[in-house]
């Protein structure tokens, strides 16, 4: 195990109804002057968006709204909502909806700190300060309401890229797990996805002898394994919603990680697939994910037969461990089928003459250095040759 730091002090609330205490926890935190980011739709169909509104009320709090906020969220509005909190002397943002709301509410409060333009932390500069952010959590996936990370779309040549700090954590997130129960199945599905490829990117290592995570990780999948057909099935299970909405947390604020080295050349391979088809994130890694399997396998057989031992449920083959690691594979993707999601490029709606350009903007765009990923360097003909096994 390598040496670590590790630092997570947002403040969790979970449970029934805790959406109704949003204004206690954003005057704990400093708040007084509020912008309340969100995308529309259900959040002010459902009511949330009033009950929220009338809890800030009742602590006194004043705020300001700015809605649309889209999947793989937008450059554009980032700029509107610094633009709004420099105007409003907004001091706290307040995210309510999934992780592309809390994504774009990050990007507004480093931005609006921030003498320059924002999108400098989208290229490698470390966000180190930022106005306070809290989130009423809509939907278990991206992991982002516990996590110093950030995902924008850059609509001037539509470039998907991340940026992280610890100054991007949220002060506190509220999760109630009711209010994921009118998801439609693919976004639920989606979610799961989401979560499983945060564990998966933290469990392909080259590090050794990092049990203590490495069973972590295991439980987490497994969970999901459990928790998927049942949510899908019976979308009001309270129960399964609860368990996969704290899972989310879990798997991305980086306790699974610390550590170990880490992968994230399958996000990176799925960013331009998000970026340039606009289709749904989770849903791009379950076509993603089995084809980065597939390719880099052969780099760690015993890695990928472990997971598909004790994951899936395989009967380890010692005499030929590959035979193994290519079952747990199959079983992965027939659980993703299982679930809803896509398993091509043509479900996606990608298309084959996209690949040089897309393999190329994954290991050189944003200042890249020609290669991807921490279990496997991959290179651009590497990523071009993940992106056929997709097809």
């Amino acid at each position: 195990m390598d040496n670590f730091t590790f630092y997570s002090p947002t403040y969790f609330v979970f449970g029934r109804g805790e959406e109704n205490h949003t204004g206690k926890y954003v005057k704990r935190f400093g708040g007084s002057k509020v912008l309340i980011h969100y995308g529309g739709g259900s959040v002010v169909r459902s009511g949330l968006l009033d009950r929220v509104k009338a809890s800030l009320e009742q602590e006194n709090i004043s705020y300001v709204e700015l809605g649309g906020v889209r999947p793989n969220p937008r450059s554009g509005l980032v700029y509107q909502g610094i633009e709004l909190c420099r105007k409003e002397n907004v001091d706290f943002i307040l995210a309510v909806g999934g992780g592309s709301t809390i994504d774009s509410s990050k990007a507004i409060a480093a931005g609006t700190v921030y003498d320059g333009d924002f999108w400098d932390f989208y290229q490698g500069k470390p966000v180190e300060t930022a106005l306070p952010v809290g989130t009423v959590l809509t939907i278990a996936a991206a992991g982002s309401e516990g996590s110093p990370d950030s995902v924008i779309t850059l609509e001037d040549g539509m470039l998907k890229r991340g940026a992280t700090g610890e100054g991007l954590r949220p002060r506190f997130s509220i999760l109630n797990p009711e209010l994921t129960q009118t998801l439609p199945p693919f976004q639920t599905a989606a979610g799961i996805t989401d979560i499983m490829a945060h564990l998966f990117e933290r469990y392909f290592t080259n590090t050794q002898e990092v049990e203590t995570t490495d069973r972590v990780i295991e439980g987490l999948l497994m969970a999901m394994i459990h928790e998927g057909p049942r949510v899908i099935a019976d979308p009001d299970n309270y129960e399964a919603r609860a368990n996969i909405m704290w899972a989310g947390m879990i798997a991305h604020n980086n306790c699974c990680g610390v550590g170990r080295e880490q992968d994230w050349a399958s996000h990176g391979i799925e960013h331009e697939l998000s970026a340039l088809y606009d289709c749904a994130h989770g849903a791009g890694l379950a076509v993603v994910f089995p084809a980065w399997m597939t390719y880099t396998m052969p780099h760690n057989v015993m890695r990928f037969a472990q997971v598909a031992s004790r994951v899936w449920g395989c009967q380890m083959d010692f005499a030929c461990p590959e035979r193994t690691a290519r079952e747990g594979i199959e079983a992965f993707k027939k659980f993703l089928k299982g679930i809803g999601m896509p398993g091509n490029f043509k479900e996606l709606g990608a298309r084959e003459e996209d690949i040089p350009a897309m393999a190329h903007s994954v290991c050189y765009g944003n200042g890249g250095n020609g290669t991807v990923g921490g279990f496997v360097k991959l290179k651009e003909e590497d990523v071009a040759a993940i992106y056929r096994l997709m097809l």
